[in-house]
């Protein structure tokens, strides 16, 4: 099996990674003011229903005091940080070099790639696409709704395994529910799970890794607990994961979530998923994957991007949000590939069908006809005068 070379240097860093504190990003006046409300003085005297935490402003430097925790409206952060990206800021997309078919030209020649549908030849010598394959939805004689499938969705899964079985993405080694110290109790390994998934959101499986570990090491001993969180400064704890994205404002939910549990839950994370999706900043995302990896029960899919951006890309379902996908999906796909599907497509997304640069060239959906928005660079020589 190839290991990424991202695995490889990754693995390093963390095993030397240093106990000194790093520079945090800038913070404004205000948000460290805001932070003061989860001191160890203030979380002892302050009840968990005064607890404000807003999700209105997901900015990389919020301002704004908490607004209510015990009202929360269950999100995930990364799924509303895309409503606040600046459109002008997105990348376009790219084929990489990797996936273009070099040619033979004459000497004064210039090639331009261009991005199109792949296209492949049947034994008849015309071009054919793969065509689009959703699941259907029918009600049957007595009214009940009935889904069938992609027809070929067996064959598209089957073709991902095999693929994912000859490279190592960075989630198979720093995924969150790899991120648990082995040496800790069964409470603590739930309470760092659901800690990496709140860290996970917008941010590398790398750089998540790196911050699981600043806590699992920086804090006193035992380390990354509930109640070293209940009691850590939150300026210091914004410094211990400050290389996350959204660092601010997972912090406050960080904090605010610690406080629920200590009140609410008996210390432990919730065992529904009603009980996750009220910890701050979890979604239905967070919350089905932290229920599985956690307590080992697979009650939902956990959609993140990758899976909704590859489903909809194999056309299964068209959907435009991840949880759109996730109730698509729960609608036909069996129920013993709902645990594994969030990983296997993670990986397929890191290290195959990323989101900029598709490696269609390399892919066996492709080849197979399998992928209907698999595309292929071809190159056209423009032929210059010599001289």
């Amino acid at each position: 099996m190839k290991t990424s070379r991202i695995a490889k240097e990754t693995a390093k860093i963390v095993d030397k990674v240093p106990h000194t504190e790093a520079i945090g990003r800038r913070q404004t006046r205000s948000f460290a003011t805001s932070l003061q409300a989860f001191s160890a003085d203030a979380t002892t005297t302050r009840q968990t229903r005064d607890l404000t935490v807003k999700q209105e402003d997901d900015s990389e430097d919020s301002d704004s005091p908490l607004s209510s925790a015990t009202s929360f409206v269950a999100f995930d952060i990364e799924d509303f940080a895309k409503s606040i990206t600046s459109p002008s800021l997105k990348r376009k997309r790219q084929v990489g070099s990797h996936s273009l078919t070099s040619i033979s030209t004459p000497p004064i020649t210039q090639s331009l790639p261009q991005n199109e549908a792949l296209e492949i030849k049947d034994s008849d010598g015309k071009f054919t696409k793969a065509r689009r394959q959703l699941a259907k939805k029918t009600t049957n004689e007595v009214g009940k709704v009935e889904i069938y499938p992609p027809a070929d969705w067996a064959q598209i899964y089957d073709a991902v395994k095999e693929m994912r079985k000859t490279v190592l993405a960075p989630v198979d080694t720093m995924g969150c529910e790899r991120l648990a110290e082995e040496h800790v109790s069964e409470k603590d390994k739930r309470f760092q799970t659901l800690i990496a998934l709140m860290l996970s959101s917008q941010t590398k499986d790398t750089t998540n890794a790196l911050a699981m570990r600043r806590l699992q090491t920086e804090l006193p001993p035992p380390g990354l607990t509930l109640e070293n969180i209940l009691a850590v400064d939150p300026v210091q704890l914004n410094k211990l994961i400050y290389a996350v994205g959204f660092h601010n404002n997972k912090t406050k939910y960080i904090k605010a979530a610690a406080l629920i549990l200590r009140d609410q839950f008996g210390g432990d994370i919730p065992d529904t998923i009603e009980g996750l999706t009220s910890l701050p900043g979890v979604g239905p995302k967070m919350g089905y994957l932290c229920l599985s990896a956690a307590w080992g029960r697979t009650e939902g899919i956990g959609v993140d991007v990758h899976v909704h951006r590859i489903t909809n890309l194999w056309k299964w379902h068209k959907t435009k949000t991840p949880e759109e996908t996730r109730k698509a999906l729960q609608g036909w796909l069996p129920r013993d590939k709902w645990h594994e599907i969030n990983h296997l497509l993670v990986g397929f997304g890191q290290t195959i069908c990323t989101p900029v640069g598709r490696d269609c060239g390399n892919c066996t959906l492709s080849s197979k006809r399998l992928c209907p928005s698999a595309v292929v660079a071809r190159k056209k020589q423009v032929v210059g005068k010599s001289g």
